[in-house]
């Protein structure tokens, strides 16, 4: 995209990691030589709530933080968020931009309703449904790894991280050279993933090979 400043806003469900992808791909845009900033909205903090983060990257100074009411990019990390309306923002791609783009985690495409869909082709959106927590638990090993996969997703849709950076930003996430810490749920949950494997170069590795397998997809989705 041409434009100075790209944002993300990421809507989920409590426990599927939201806040850690989005300081994930921060980080990763950083190692990459640019700007970003990244500000979690929690509500109730509880798994199953709706949760949403947001995430601004540019090559310039960023000087807007809190949420983003305008994104470029909107990632859905469960259907519930479209489906059944667990969402902060509504409807969930209020104030997209033209020729922005959706990528909606979900087991089986859906189809929007028909006020919905109308508004999305006049916005010329391209969406992109992936089996973020399907490939997960079968590459992953664990549903945990969702928000690591819909990462995946991100940039093999979009490019606006390289893999390189995003597995350096794994290592420091989980491999003990930083460590950012939004809640105590999110530590919680990083807790719970690295209990999965023996060894943080296990959990970057297996990570590693969903972001790779998600990506490549992800990629196909858009050549097609």
């Amino acid at each position: 995209m041409s434009k100075k400043t790209l944002s993300i806003r990421m809507s989920g469900l409590g426990g599927q990691g939201a806040v850690t992808a989005a300081h994930i791909i921060g980080s990763a845009a950083v190692i990459d030589g640019k700007n970003a900033t990244v500000n979690p909205f929690f509500g109730a903090e509880k798994r199953l709530a709706p949760a949403e983060s947001y995430v601004r990257i540019s090559d310039e100074v960023i000087y807007d933080t809190g949420e983003i009411l305008y994104p470029d990019i909107i990632m859905v990390f469960h259907p519930d968020v479209i489906l059944s309306g667990k969402s902060y923002t509504m409807p969930f791609f209020a104030g997209l931009q033209q020729n922005g783009t959706i990528i909606v985690n979900s087991d089986f495409p859906f189809a929007f309703t028909e006020d919905e869909q109308a508004e999305l082709d006049a916005l010329n959106a391209k969406v992109y449904f992936l089996q973020a927590t399907l490939l997960a638990r079968e590459i992953g090993g664990t549903d945990l790894a969702t928000n690591i996969a819909m990462i995946g997703a991100l940039v093999g849709v979009t490019k606006v991280v390289s893999m390189d950076a995003v597995e350096e930003a794994l290592k420091e996430r989980f491999g003990g050279a930083a460590k950012f810490v939004a809640s105590a749920t999110t530590a919680v949950l990083d807790d719970a993933i690295k209990a999965k494997y023996a060894k943080a170069e296990k959990l970057i590795e297996a990570n590693m090979k969903v972001l790779t397998a998600v990506s490549a997809q992800a990629e196909s989705l858009v050549a097609a």
